[in-house]
């Protein structure tokens, strides 16, 4: 059996001393680059010799970068101690005050605690502002520490800090960042946890997409992440850190608050999260430079001669960090350094309270600008900054490392003595009771000192660039193929869809910013001949030969390829879908992204990356493909969606349609891009399309403002007055089965029909609902009227609406419809089998709804219910069935 060979008994131990001697010379006389250099060649040599070696990614528990390889911080430490100190002041008065009004809407103010010297010594030398600013991507739990900081330099007052968390009446500071609440302020939406880390990867990729096609020039531009150590459990966290390594990103810096706590406790209390991110990052082609242990220690290091400090700082596990910070000096003088005599030894001459200072790397901004300066300097690959920090850091017994840190929102009046003492805040005893913010003079050494630094860097953040220059979009008449009926051709509504992208990516004016993206299913979705016509973007470029080379729709990889095929991640696909969709904004530069994918793994499964796109201002397509519960047929339960427009309609700013015809959809598409990069509105669009073939008609006239708004009727009964008649409606593919049982109900039961395209059940049910309340506002008023009940008021008969959604998407216009309303709809689990079995397994097909309509009738009291009975008969329904929606 294998054995390591670190578990073997040394068989020589001679030549192992003469070996490690070997390598203290190389050591002493080479460097550490010339030893590594050494290292990395034999084990090279080794593994071709099929010697089995131990995978090592990950290093001691100690500082990636010597002291004698920092880059020097050229600042002023005590000036801009001074600053942070205030900084922190603010943070806490800003919270507190917020939880002593009535309400007690508190705040979080460990996380920035913790976080102060890593925001610190990046506003001061690195992230940059004005045009061309640095992206960053705020750990959403520090926004207090933004806040203060902005307070400082003039952009925020005392009120809005007095507002915070207080933003009904306009003026006041959201709870996190926010870029809905504050359209100028904050760029990123990076609550909930894990969304900032994943976003930030696709944006940083998203950029090296616009440089390599030439779009925009980002130069040295980096993409900065922000996030907790507790929050790199969320899957979107590190879920995407591969593309980063592979793709090269090197203008991308994580930097991971190692704080060793999360919400309730520690985050690896048995063990090591810095090493176990380390070894996650390095395994992933990252530069990982870990900040643990502040200046403090490297005198002690420097005196160990024995390694017995190394040893032990690998040995203690999270919890016990914990416990020394949380515990003080006099703890970890006898359970950190007690454990050996020797180290008792070294630190004989510090007092309890000098060993409680010894500081951890991420207060330290020496450690903190080198590690930063080192990945500003990394280049060919992303860079993460594992920094350890304390959670709560200067609250002393208020919350310094307890486990209860993290809800800390306010500290007694001893306690903020200490802070105040701790951090030099020049106020006095009596002002405290107050918590009052402190703002030096506009021309004290302090203000001008960060003002310098912030215009040394192009400007103020964070801030966000809310305007752009309209583009000219091409008018319908663009689109003319897809206006006219299609004959006896059938193709699908989303094929229909992929020659207007195919049009559109040739449009003179916008052609460039069309930007498809699709996970992994451009072949089912009939894109693949836009493979070589376009280009998949690579950052390699491609380096093989496609095996399909020789045919016309073959697999091109391209660096300046404009398709985004991101692989079989729907996160990622829609991360970079996010980050094209808010280039007018973050970039300046307009793009119109469409993310084509199966509709069932869109909402339902990045739903909370969709709310992120709300809150962003994001303006783009979505497309929802193999919509609908019965249209997917051969694939089932997983796959088939009969919810995700109620899902698209619980964001405020998505618009939703689901056309069913090629000219419906040109129509809704041209109109969208005029609503959010001519006329810019803050909407974006959710359209789903299908994978069915059949025959499209002419576009009726004047139905374009109908399709817009929601409902148009598409065909009309051409008798006046008939004695019977019915209202259908209908949507995507249903659509379809509504206008065949029109042709029944009027062959077979003289029943005449309206049939009404429904292209967005969830616009009429806004509009029903802006009208309620203006009515309610405005009783003296004449009334407002639903676009729906204006269209259908005076229309005979019942109105029958079938969907291949849940009832509960037409349930929704059951308020505003006069007559009787009958709803349809695909409740249940999906399953594989034919459109047809489906469809009358799920009761929406054409022979339900034609019973649907004679039941409507007959209860309205214009035919006898034996018709129903008999038309249910005709159409061998079992009346016994089990209901589907509990199948």
């Amino acid at each position: 059996m294998y054995q390591d060979h670190d578990l073997r008994e040394d068989l020589d131990p001679q030549e192992t001393q003469e070996w490690l001697e070997a390598l203290d010379g190389v050591l002493k006389n080479g460097g550490r680059a010339r030893t590594a250099f050494l290292m990395k060649r034999l084990a090279k040599h080794a593994a071709r010799a099929g010697t089995q070696l131990p995978s090592a990614i990950t290093t001691s528990f100690r500082n990636t970068i010597e002291p004698s390889d920092e880059r020097r911080m050229p600042g002023d430490l005590f000036m801009e101690r001074k600053i942070r100190s205030m900084i922190r002041w603010n943070a806490l008065a800003m919270v507190m005050r917020a939880n002593d009004n009535n309400e007690g809407l508190g705040g979080h103010i460990s996380s920035f605690s913790s976080s102060a010297t890593l925001y610190d010594v990046g506003f001061n030398y690195f992230f940059r502002g004005g045009e061309k600013a640095d992206l960053i991507y705020y750990q959403g739990h520090s926004s207090p520490g933004m806040y203060a900081r902005s307070y400082l330099e003039g952009r925020i007052d005392e009120t809005q800090l007095d507002n915070f968390r207080r933003e009904v009446d306009g003026g006041g500071l959201s709870s996190y960042p926010h870029p809905w609440l504050m359209p100028d302020y904050w760029q990123f939406p990076t609550v909930s946890m894990g969304l900032g880390p994943i976003q930030a990867i696709y944006q940083a990729h998203v950029m090296k997409y616009q440089h390599s096609r030439g779009l925009v020039d980002h130069g040295d531009r980096k993409v900065w992440c922000f996030m907790g150590d507790g929050e790199s459990d969320e899957p979107e966290s590190l879920g995407s850190i591969a593309l980063a390594g592979r793709e090269g990103l090197d203008n991308l810096v994580f930097v991971v608050n190692c704080n060793l706590q999360r919400l309730d406790g520690p985050v690896r209390g048995n063990g090591k999260i810095i090493q176990e991110l380390e070894g996650v990052f390095r395994g992933a082609g990252w530069n990982v430079v870990k900040v643990i242990w502040g200046r403090h220690w490297d005198k002690l290091l420097e005196k160990d001669k024995t390694g017995l400090l190394r040893r032990r700082m690998n040995e203690v596990v999270d919890g016990e960090l914990q416990n020394y910070k949380a515990n003080g000096g006099a703890y970890t003088r006898e359970h950190f350094f007690g454990k050996y005599p020797e180290l008792l030894e070294l630190v004989k001459d510090l007092s309890d309270d000098d060993i409680m200072y010894l500081n951890r790397g991420g207060h330290d901004p020496y450690k903190v600008y080198a590690a930063y300066a080192r990945a500003m300097e990394t280049k060919g690959r992303p860079t993460v900054v594992l920094a350890m920090t304390v959670k709560g850091y200067g609250l002393g017994e208020g919350g310094e490392a307890q486990n209860e840190t993290h809800s800390v929102k306010k500290l007694g009046v001893e306690e903020l003595k200490k802070f105040r003492d701790r951090f030099g805040v020049p106020i006095s005893d009596e002002d405290l009771k107050s918590v009052p913010y402190y703002r030096p003079a506009e021309d004290s050494p302090e203000m001008v000192y960060m003002r310098k630094r912030r215009e040394k860097l192009g400007g103020f953040l964070p801030a966000r660039q809310a305007d752009f220059d309209a583009l000219e979009i091409p008018g319908l008449d663009s689109f003319s193929a897809q206006l006219k009926a299609t004959g006896k051709r059938e193709i699908s509504s989303t094929m229909a869809f992929v020659r207007m992208l195919s049009s559109l990516v040739k449009d003179k004016e916008i052609g460039s910013r069309i930007v498809p993206i699709v996970p992994d299913e451009a072949r089912t979705f009939g894109m693949e001949g836009m493979f070589r016509q376009l280009g998949i973007y690579s950052s390699q470029g491609q380096r093989y030969t496609p095996h399909d080379s020789d045919q016309i729709m073959y697999y091109k990889e391209d660096k300046q390829g404009q398709i985004l095929e991101e692989g079989i991640t729907e996160a990622g696909a829609f991360s970079a879908w996010l980050a094209a969709a808010t280039s007018y904004s973050n970039h300046h530069y307009p793009m119109i992204p469409f993310y084509i994918f199966y509709s069932m793994f869109g909402f339902q499964r990045i739903m909370d990356l969709a709310w992120a796109a709300g809150d962003s201002q994001a303006r783009g397509f979505l497309l929802g493909a193999t919509a609908g519960r019965t249209t997917l047929n051969g694939e089932g339960l997983q796959h088939q969606d009969g919810h995700s427009h109620l899902m698209a309609n619980m964001i405020p700013n998505c618009v939703s349609y689901d056309p069913t015809y090629s000219h419906e959809l040109a129509v809704i598409i041209q109109d969208g891009m005029r609503r959010m990069y001519q006329d810019k509105e803050n909407v974006f669009y959710y359209v789903t399309v299908m994978n069915e073939n059949y025959a499209h008609p002419d576009m009726p006239e004047g139905s374009a403002e109908g399709i817009i708004k929601g409902l148009y009727c598409l065909a009309p009964s051409a008798v006046k007055k008939p004695k019977l008649k019915v209202q259908l409606m209908g949507s995507g593919t249903i659509l379809r089965e509504v206008e065949a049982a029109a042709e029944i109900l009027k062959a077979d039961y003289k029943v005449e029909a309206d049939v009404w395209s429904a292209t967005s059940i969830n616009l009429l049910r806004r509009d029903g609902l802006d009208c309620e309340r203006w009515n309610m506002l405005h009783p003296e008023s004449d009334a407002k009227v639903p676009y729906v009940a204006e269209q259908l008021r005076g229309r005979q008969g019942p109105v029958i609406c079938a969907t291949d959604y849940i009832k509960s998407y037409g349930e929704q216009l059951r308020p505003y419809i006069e007559s009787r309303y009958v709803v349809l709809g695909t409740d249940g689990y999906g399953r594989s089998d034919t459109r047809a079995k489906l469809r009358s397994h799920f009761e929406v097909d054409r022979h339900y709804i034609v019973v649907a309509a004679l039941k409507a009738l007959a209860d309205d009291g214009l035919i006898a219910l034996s018709v129903v009975t008999k038309a249910i008969k005709a159409f061998g329904i079992d009346t016994e069935k089990a209901n589907p929606l509990y199948r």
